[in-house]
């Protein structure tokens, strides 16, 4: 008789991408629009390289992915004043990719409201929504 355990096969990332994407209700980025309007946070995790070359979403929070959940985090001692639990969140980013990985990790942190923009920043200029010129600051932190 064998002892030897089985192997556990890696996952592909369009299977991480879906199981991500599993436990997010997604907004279209007029949806994401209105909520925005309504009060949610929107926050752009592109690299400033990108958004200097596409744009921004006037009002948008800028918060670049390798730090998203160290700001959003409530128990943080990184943490942005804005994060809490019961934050409605609309990640943001160029494709609607990134972004989905980005929302599910939060709604691990405990942000349930957590999703992400289908589309991405694509969409959002695609149908029509505010785009302004990239602005110079990264989470309250000057370029």
């Amino acid at each position: 008789m064998s002892t030897a355990l089985a192997v556990r096969q890696p996952l592909t990332i369009d299977q991480v991408l879906d199981r991500a994407r599993a436990q997010l209700t997604r907004v279209s980025a007029r949806q994401a629009h209105t909520e925005y309007l309504d009060g949610a946070l929107l926050v752009d995790i592109r690299p400033a390289a990108q958004r200097t070359i596409e744009g921004e979403v006037p009002g948008a929070l800028v918060i670049e992915r390798n730090v998203l959940e160290w700001r959003l985090d409530p128990r943080s001692e990184a943490r942005l004043d804005v994060a809490a639990y019961d934050l409605r969140v609309l990640v943001l980013c160029q494709e609607g990719y990134t972004s989905s990985l980005a929302a599910a990790a939060l709604q691990q942190l405990g942000l349930t409201r957590a999703t992400d923009v289908d589309g991405g920043f694509a969409a959002w200029r695609a149908a029509g929504l505010p785009v302004a010129a990239a602005r110079r600051s990264v989470a309250g932190v000057p370029a």
